[in-house]
């Protein structure tokens, strides 16, 4: 804008010093010519009265008039201030001032001659190179018609003129440079007040281009550059505007993105890695430093995804596999490829999608060998039922004790059938969390104390010894009745692998105790003096059905349930279970809650 403001600045200066220049110079010449005109005037006057004053019709030979006629004009030089020549009709001079007549041309052919011989008065400027300088020649006839005596001429030193006339050019070219001076400031304000509004409309826009939407023109004209400034201005708001609305949606497809279990990846056409989420990192086992704008060849991705890239740029078309890959670790993916086609016409890319299907294979898994297992489970007392009461109907009822006998397996089968029916039923509800807790105040002592006296009996049939200690006057926030199961669950897997005469003992302590202040944690041990359970079983008991001696734990009865269950109401009460053991010493069950909810 500097440029164009100088530009403009000298087209100004131009234009007024050609217009000063020429009206100085026109001014100049009508000077000089106005001093010429008066000049010529003055002079006419002077020829006037010289004529009225000299007797024309002096007698006597030409020498005489021409010594006549030179004496008189000597004599008028002095009063006239100008040379005087007495031109007779033919052109020869018989009269001047300054020189011999007889030396001098015919002056017939002169300018100012011609002239007065044609309108009564001429005049000339001519430089004179008897003289050496330019000088002012007025001519006019003497007398009139075929009475014309001839012609007297006026010359006049032109140098007080000239002299004048460059004063005057000297004093005009000094005011035409200090007004050319006065011309470029004012012409320099007049610019910058014009440009400095498309300064700020420049600074702008640079602005804008920076991505600074909220610069503004400040407008303070209402002329078409005001106009101006409201249209950028209108242009800077419409473009905050939509690049408020570009962010907000690039904010919130990122957050999308961020937010996707999925992993996302995006190819673009020219096999360069231009867009992975979170996800999408941690599955491949990179940072997006270390992937985006490389090619997908060269960025060490899994061979199996970056076959599926090569066979979907190859076919072009959606393509979907099932691929393990073993980096960072083994996982199972589903992937999707899919074309990415701007406009209908335009290949763009390609864009990823992988989905961890690990957890899900796994749960099928699960739940394929729980099937498997309830099956078995329901199978086995059912097939005792059936044949025992197939046994009777073919005659054995006949036989009384035979016949109780059966019966009373049926009855211990059914009973077993139902515990199984129901722990499943149970267990369904505590993984699907359809088990809300009914959370409460608990006076361990006594929950604890009526807890053993309801497993007492079963104690008592193997003659093994239940032991309680509890700190005095001890509380928790729990569901009583949840936390009755898991003491009831764990009590009675003690009692029926303890051998008879064992003991069963259950410690309740307070832990994380500061400063006499209340517990923050409770921990619950039941330790027994049972089979124990070998190490290599220790990290699956808590598996539905897993049992470590199948045959003894059916025969006494257990659904192979019962510690998965202990496991999941531990977990909603928020709390940690462990296991201690070695076979032929015992086991000891740690179980951690918190005071309060």
């Amino acid at each position: 804008m500097h440029k164009f403001r100088w530009r403009l600045t000298l087209i100004f200066i131009v234009i007024i010093g050609c217009s000063m220049l020429l009206a100085g110079v026109y001014m100049a010449k009508l000077l000089e010519n106005s001093y010429k005109d008066a000049l010529v005037l003055n002079m006419e006057r002077e020829l006037k009265l010289i004529i009225a004053t000299i007797d024309w019709n002096h007698g006597g030979s030409d020498e005489e008039k021409e010594h006549y006629y030179t004496e008189q004009a000597r004599r008028l030089k002095d009063s006239a201030a100008a040379r005087i020549t007495v031109i007779r009709q033919d052109g020869q001079v018989i009269g001047e001032s300054d020189e011999a007549p007889e030396l001098m041309n015919n002056h017939l052919d002169r300018e100012e001659v011609r002239q007065a011989k044609e309108s009564g008065l001429g005049h000339s400027v001519r430089y004179s190179k008897t003289l050496g300088h330019n000088m002012l020649y007025v001519a006019m006839p003497i007398g009139t018609g075929d009475d014309s005596a001839g012609y007297l001429r006026l010359a006049m030193d032109l140098r007080d003129v000239e002299n004048a006339v460059h004063t005057l050019w000297l004093f005009l070219l000094l005011g035409l440079g200090v007004l050319f001076l006065i011309a470029g400031g004012i012409s320099y304000r007049i610019a910058f007040g014009l440009t400095r509004p498309f300064d700020k409309m420049i600074r702008v826009a640079r602005q804008l281009s920076h991505m600074n939407y909220k610069s503004r023109v400040p407008v303070r004209r209402k002329d078409e550059i005001g106009d101006l400034g409201h249209a950028i201005n209108t242009m800077a708001d419409s473009l905050e505007q939509q690049m408020n609305r570009i962010l907000e949606n690039e904010g919130r497809m990122k957050a999308v993105l961020e937010g996707l279990i999925n992993g996302v990846l995006m190819i673009d056409k020219d096999g360069r890695i231009a867009l992975l989420n979170r996800s999408a990192e941690e599955i491949l086992g990179f940072r997006q430093e270390e992937l985006l704008g490389r090619h997908y060849q060269h960025a060490s991705l899994a061979p199996e995804l970056s076959e599926l890239i090569e066979m979907c740029f190859g076919s072009m078309e959606h393509i979907r596999d099932e691929r393990t890959l073993y980096f960072p670790e083994e996982i199972l993916l589903e992937i999707n490829l899919r074309p990415m086609v701007i406009g209908g016409e335009e290949f763009a890319g390609i864009l990823i999608v992988l989905h961890d299907i690990t957890a899900v294979r796994r749960l099928e898994r699960i739940r394929s060998e729980f099937v498997a297992n309830v099956s078995h489970e329901l199978k086995t007392p059912v097939a005792s039922v059936k044949g025992f009461a197939e046994t009777l109907l073919a005659g054995a009822l006949k036989d009384e004790e035979t016949a109780k006998s059966f019966l009373q397996i049926i009855y211990d089968e059914s009973e077993r059938l139902n515990r199984l029916i129901g722990d499943i039923l149970d267990l369904s509800k505590i993984e699907s969390k359809r088990v809300p807790l009914q959370l409460s105040p608990v006076h361990l002592n006594s929950f604890m104390d009526h807890t053993l006296q309801m497993l007492a009996p079963e104690a008592q049939k193997k003659n093994i010894e239940l032991r309680l200690q509890v700190e005095e006057d001890l509380y928790m926030e729990a569901d009583e009745d949840r936390l009755r199961q898991i003491m009831i669950n764990l009590l009675s897997n003690g009692i029926a692998y303890t051998p008879e005469g064992g003991k069963v003992s259950v410690t309740v302590q307070a832990l994380n105790v500061v400063n006499g202040e209340d517990p923050e944690t409770i921990r619950f041990v039941i330790a027994d003096t049972g089979i124990g359970i070998p190490k290599k079983d220790l990290p699956r008991i808590f598996e539905r059905f897993y049992r470590v001696d199948k045959a003894r734990s059916r025969s006494s009865g257990g659904t192979g349930l019962g510690l998965s269950i202990v496991k999941h109401l531990v977990e909603l009460h928020k709390g940690h279970i462990s296991v201690e053991s070695e076979v032929s010493v015992g086991s000891r069950f740690i179980l951690d809650l918190p005071v309060l909810h």
